[in-house]
């Protein structure tokens, strides 16, 4: 599967998804830093590519419907979470291939010890 890895999220997360067998481009590597909200969806949209962020406003379905894309999956995590942290849980999920497979076409909300999916 492929990822697109939003700018609140660090780069070093690349690795993990490249680790679980995907490929994974952070949006700084992919020429959008800065970019708004919907020119980084729109990219993630028109390259058949999962957005992977931290940012709930992702997770509005009426405004990004998860149906148009291969999947939106917003991290929430905890209070000054660092990049082990944020690692620990994005692997800890990728690590059941039956989630990453349902990915496309839902919003997956992805927390420590869970994940929640929504279709919309």
């Amino acid at each position: 599967m492929r990822f697109l890895v939003d700018e609140d999220l660090p780069r070093s997360l690349v690795e993990v998804f490249e680790r679980f067998g995907h490929e994974a481009v952070h949006v700084i590597d992919a020429g959008i830093r800065g970019a708004r909200d919907e020119a980084v969806a729109a990219l993630a949209r028109e390259r058949g590519m999962c957005l992977v962020t931290g940012d709930l406003d992702f997770s509005d379905i009426r405004t990004y419907p998860p149906r148009e894309y291969a999947g939106i999956m917003v991290v929430r995590l905890p209070r000054g979470a660092t990049s082990a942290v944020i690692a620990t849980i994005v692997g800890s999920f990728l690590s059941r291939g039956d989630l990453v497979e349902s990915l496309p076409g839902h919003l997956a909300v992805v927390e420590s010890g869970r994940a929640r999916f929504r279709r919309g």
